[in-house]
């Protein structure tokens, strides 16, 4: 689905006023100020580093599922350390134990499609163990997300009982867990049992699981690393890693990897993808450097797994690697850079741009039209390798706008986004005249579960007099996860009022497939004035001074409700594919020749 921010355009409408044929054909669904600026959980003001750390800046948030192969049922977990704000660390520009920091991480990794946290854990009782806990805390504020542990080899070193053996801070660290995290219900679990991981362990101590499992009166799912990680004792799964020294970007290893776990077929395998590595800006770096290569190392080992694994072959689990790790530059928090630019053009009124860059980093384009350089709405979304859109293909009153085009990333991945254009639009032949009519529906919001519709009931009635010419209903502003449908699809209201069922129907979810796009269909929407429609019929044989009476008071009724839309031609879609739970404001269009009405309904979604 295409990140369109629904609520703030209903803010925006509810500041808009009827004024110019441009502005009142022009309702924002977003701003610019809200596609350039940051919108990560990285810090303001992180600037771009040397290690290819890309400054806190405008990302996609296209579901990172959609990197999958068709039908995954893959859960994706973000690797996260909350470990910054001390001395110890790289300044980032944030405190891994501010609550307000842990809240904008989580709820950024949610707006991602992410769907839990693995923690690199460095023991109880320290300012790491702290964050861990608010993330516990925000976890359970987000049903369905959750957290588990990963016991890094640090925290046998460095934060273990004094005079303990390894054996025993083994123990000691796994009982903590037990009682501190294991009881949340926000804990990460496979058929009912706490999933533990660890960082080197193993390579760092002898220790003995079997007895650490037998201290503790929870059995954990123990997930150790790397191909021997699936023959360990007591091993439940393994997982992936980075590996920054490999000539090929990690590639023939992580191959090697998913081999591995598929000769383990009741194991949980965890693979990993990554942006690229970099330690050069790490206290204990080695410059070691695996290249970003503008977003084509993250793609590329999405690929990898993708070419291993099917609908009929799932991979069980994927962790990004990393979230958060800004000393050795794996980050994805602030983004990924691809390196890419858009060159916009205007010929008469065809708008067309190039790029500079690989476009397979691009998820789609998105051209936005405004009537004051801020507010934006959305005309249509284009798949790569359309970069070319007949203006006049949309029912663009006569006026001056400005034109932007969005490139908008691969999940995690920049959003790029041109200056203004300007555009003197000439399509339309004569300004139609607004219809007699009262156009709505009701209820104002419905709320289905993906799988099931609702349904509105649209009316139309003649303000005086009757109205004789059809009424052809559609729907705009329909993402491709909603199917409209009315019965009748005409109207013809005579000097009565004239009604049709409208049902919404939501896609059921049935996997995390790329969502199908429609590359033509363009967002026109609008609000119908009902005092303000019918004050336009009417006042015209009125009396000047009584006109401009009648005037000043529809004016008053009106403020706050935006202008009604022009219309247009936009058809039913019908979606295949999967979506997360989402608002969306629907508008309904009654085309009457050269009339057109319309109003705004609102459709929920929910997944149970």
């Amino acid at each position: 689905m295409r990140i369109q921010n629904f609520a703030a355009a209903v803010m925006i409408f509810t500041a808009s006023t009827l004024c110019s044929a441009g502005s009142s054909y022009v309702v924002p669904t977003t701003t610019l100020t809200a596609q350039t600026s940051n919108n990560t959980s990285a810090a303001n003001n992180f600037a771009s580093q040397s290690n290819g750390n890309r400054g806190a800046g405008n990302i996609s948030k296209v579901d990172v599922h959609s990197l999958l192969y068709s039908g995954a049922t893959t859960k994706v977990y973000a690797h996260l350390l909350t470990w910054f704000g001390g001395s110890q660390h790289m300044n980032i520009g944030y405190s891994s134990t501010d609550p307000a920091q842990i809240k904008r991480q989580i709820d950024d990794m949610v707006s991602r499609g992410i769907d839990g946290v693995i923690i690199d854990w460095y023991g109880p009782n320290n300012s790491i163990d702290q964050g861990t806990k608010l993330v516990m805390t925000e976890a359970e504020n987000h049903p369905g997300f959750t957290f588990a542990i990963m016991i890094d080899q640090g925290a046998i070193e460095w934060y273990s009982c004094p005079g303990c053996s390894p054996q025993q801070a083994l123990v000691n660290e796994l009982q903590y867990m037990e009682h501190t995290y294991f009881p949340s219900p926000a804990y990460m679990t496979r058929q009912g049992q706490p999933v533990v991981t660890n960082f080197n362990v193993d390579l760092s101590y002898s220790v003995d699981w079997n007895a650490a499992n037998a201290a503790l009166s929870t059995h954990p799912t123990f997930i150790f690393q790397n191909n021997n990680g699936f023959s360990h004792t007591l091993s439940d799964g393994s997982y992936a890693w980075v590996m920054p020294t490999t000539s090929d970007y990690g590639i023939g290893y992580l191959s090697s990897f998913y081999n591995a776990g598929m000769s383990f077929p009741n194991q949980q395998v965890i693979g990993a993808t990554y942006k690229g590595f970099n330690d050069t800006r790490a206290s204990w770096g080695s410059n070691r450097i695996m290249g970003q290569q503008c977003g084509q190392t993250w793609l590329k080992t999405f690929a990898e797994l993708n070419g291993l694994y099917n609908s009929g072959k799932q991979l069980t689990d994927l962790q990004l690697v990393t979230w958060n790790d800004y000393e050795e530059a794996t980050e994805i928090e602030s983004g990924i850079d691809n390196c890419l630019s858009l060159a916009p053009s205007l010929s008469g009124n065809s708008l067309q741009w190039s790029i500079s860059g690989d476009e397979n980093t691009v998820d789609h384009y998105t051209v936005y039209i405004s009537a004051d350089g801020e507010n934006l709405m959305s005309l249509t979304d284009l798949a790569p390798g359309l970069r070319t859109l007949n203006l006049c293909s949309f029912p663009i009153p006569n006026d001056s706008y400005k034109l932007y085009v969005q490139a908008v990333g691969k999940p995690s991945l920049a959003n790029q986004i041109t200056g203004a254009i300007a555009f003197n639009s000439a399509c339309v032949a004569a300004t139609s005249t607004p219809p007699a009519l009262t156009f709505g529906a009701s209820p104002s919001a419905i709320t289905i579960a993906a799988g099931r519709s609702g349904q509105f009931t649209v009316t139309a009635k003649p303000q005086s007099g009757a109205f004789n010419s059809p009424i052809a209903l559609s729907c705009a502003g329909i993402p491709s996860s909603l199917n409209c449908s009315f019965s009748p699809a005409t109207l013809i209201p005579g000097s009565e009022v004239a009604t049709s069922t409208l049902t919404i129907s939501a896609a059921a979810i049935t996997g995390m497939d790329l969502p199908q796009r429609h590359h033509s269909i363009p967002i026109y929407t609008g609000w119908l004035l009902p005092f303000g429609i019918g004050g336009f019929a009417l006042v015209g044989s009125m009396p000047r001074r009584r006109k401009a009476q009648v005037m000043a008071l529809i004016a008053l009724v009106s403020i706050g409700i935006a202008g009604s839309s022009c219309g247009g031609n936009a058809a039913t879609r019908t979606q295949t594919a999967a979506i997360p739970a989402s608002s969306y404001a629907v508008t309904i269009q009654g085309n009457a020749g050269s009339s057109q009405v319309s109003t705004i309904v609102n459709v929920n979604v929910t997944v149970q």
